[in-house]
């Protein structure tokens, strides 16, 4: 499909915004080619901005036996202004049936995966108001959870079914429907879960209550008192037996569920040991635990895991590692759970502090990367977390930037994880004050507390607190593929340095050992120079910048 005119605009826009910055030719391939659908799902429409959502009920029958799922979910919302035409978003294979409002059915357009419905009472500025949403159908399977969207349907060891749901990216469309754009969240969810009994549903929140039903099923109600987003509501479906804990946090005692498969409650009651320790490091750098009045929860599911909000989903084999191997090469990634840890960061950012669009994803990615080498920090020193975060270089392929294209749900390359953690990594060495760091991580959760965000309110942020001036350090590591150079040369009394490989007007200090001796510099891209440095002088970056090696030119 060709792109429609308004995509052609929006692949422009994002194109002369590369330009701009002095990025677009490092760019190794065109800009993809965006068709109505990818608008429609990644944009603000106007059938979007009128109204903001207050609350879902998501009541559904999940079925097993034939992949099935049916139901309906409630919308309630606040109108931001007058208009008669709603976007509501589900992807095929899953139909919408019907849509209702006070008691009547509602006339429905169909366009691909967006649904538009004709409200027929006025819609008046203030007024908070709600419609009904019945569906049903087999969703989308997932091939590769959870990296591609849908449900999994498995069986467990015993032959019980076994399904659950992650679908980041690809939508929560896939499988309910909703306002499927990552800039407006609920303000509170309750979502109730009917499965054949026997079966246990896990899903955010706290378990409000356990309906025994005539036709043999169970539904499970659990209730969401935070604002979520749409792709951190989830469904896990198992024998689950449960366990759990109450860990003393800067906010009071948070409890701690866990719900795994029966057969792997011993090694479970071992290995999630882990979650106090996560919970401890993770406090201390980010900030009290954003979600203390829905709980925490680990879930067992048939796929790696995922950071669904308050239900974060765990299938790492019970062992440490990523599935058993350290990530960084240099040890310490096997001294934790790599899901427990990395997927428990995204509680803040991720769920906490959640980007209006996915073409700024890095929010997520990077810091929670980082959180990892501070969990390693906080429990082995900085020397280990240090070590870890410049094991993971090796992971980064520089091959597109790590900001996507806004407007048409496209993320960025998958730098945003292990680059985007050395960016903040060698943000930190610019810092050079551990205190007034963890101070910035804190105050990000704090003043964007239950927000979604934009990229340029975080680089804001972080320029502020930081006091410095990092237009071109986010320009260089988030807009281009690049990696800095320090090229110098000496003669006899002076050594002259300066940036290269980088955007226009690029500045960056950074810390070298001349001689061994620790030095701070303030390259730009011109030539600067430092007097009374004696020939044969060595130089060595600090191996905490994530730039090259320094290039010596012959004077």
């Amino acid at each position: 499909m060709k792109p429609s005119s308004r995509n052609k605009n929006t692949i422009l826009t994002a194109a002369l915004a590369l330009l701009m910055l002095g990025a677009f030719e490092t760019q190794a391939q065109q800009a993809p080619t965006f068709t109505r659908q990818d608008t429609l799902r990644g944009s603000i429409t106007p059938e979007r901005a009128w109204w903001d959502l207050s609350y879902y009920h998501l009541n559904i029958q999940v079925n097993p036996a034939d992949s099935t799922i049916k139901g309906m979910n409630t919308i309630q919302y606040k109108v931001l202004e007058p208009y008669q035409v709603m976007q509501l978003d589900l992807q095929p294979p899953m139909q919408m049936k019907k849509v209702v409002q006070n008691g009547k059915q509602l006339q429905v357009t169909q366009d691909g995966n967006a649904y538009f419905v004709k409200l027929e009472v006025p819609q008046k500025t203030g007024a908070l108001n709600k419609l009904e949403v019945y569906y049903g159908g087999k969703p989308q399977i997932s091939v590769n959870p959870p990296w591609s969207g849908g449900i999994t349907w498995k069986r467990d060891e015993r032959g019980n079914p076994f399904v659950a749901s992650s679908n980041q990216g690809d939508g929560a469309s896939l499988w309910w429907p909703c306002k499927d754009h990552m800039y407006d969240e609920p303000d509170s969810m309750l979502i109730s879960v009917a499965v054949p009994k026997g079966l246990t549903n896990v899903s955010n929140g706290r378990q409000r209550k356990v309906e025994e039903n005539k036709d043999g099923t169970s539904t499970f109600h659990w209730f969401v008192s935070n604002p979520i987003n749409n792709y951190g509501v989830n469904i896990n479906i198992g024998d689950y037996v449960h366990f759990g804990e109450k860990y003393q946090g800067e906010k009071g005692m948070l409890d701690c569920d866990y719900w795994v498969l029966r057969d792997k409650l011993e090694k479970a009651k071992a290995h999630f040991k882990d979650v106090p320790r996560t919970m401890q490091a993770l406090e201390h750098w980010f900030g009290p635990y954003p979600f203390y009045e829905d709980s925490y929860k680990l879930v067992e599911v048939p796929y790696l895991g995922m950071e669904h909000q308050s239900s974060v989903t765990y299938g790492n084999g019970y062992q440490n590692g990523y599935r058993g191997r350290d990530l960084s090469g240099t040890g310490w990634g096997l001294k934790f759970d790599f899901i427990i840890i990395h997927e428990t960061g995204h509680e803040w950012f991720a769920n906490n502090i959640t980007y209006k669009d996915v073409a700024d994803m890095w929010i997520h990615e990077s810091f929670t990367a980082y959180s990892e080498s501070l969990f390693l920090d906080y429990h082995y020193g900085t020397l280990a977390g240090n070590e870890y975060t410049i094991g993971k270089r090796k992971t980064i392929r520089n091959d597109r930037p790590i900001i996507g294209y806004y407007d048409v749900n496209h993320s960025g390359s998958g730098d945003m994880y292990n680059k985007g953690a050395n960016m903040l990594h060698t943000l930190r060495q610019i810092v050079n004050d551990d205190e007034k760091f963890r101070g910035i991580l804190r105050g990000l959760n704090k003043d964007f507390y239950h927000q979604t965000v934009t990229t340029q309110q975080i680089e804001g942020y972080l320029a502020e607190h930081t006091g410095r001036d990092l237009t071109r350090f986010f320009d260089q590591y988030l807009r281009d593929t690049r990696i800095p150079v320090l090229e110098y040369r000496q003669d006899k009394k002076n050594l002259s340095y300066r940036w290269t490989n980088v955007v226009a007007d690029f500045e960056m200090p950074v810390k070298v050992y001349l001689n061994g001796k620790a030095t701070w510099l303030e390259p730009g891209t011109d030539w600067k120079v430092l007097k009374k440095v004696k020939a044969g002088t060595t130089l060595k970056i600090d191996s905490n910048f994530y730039v090259q090696e320094a290039k010596k030119l012959e004077s």
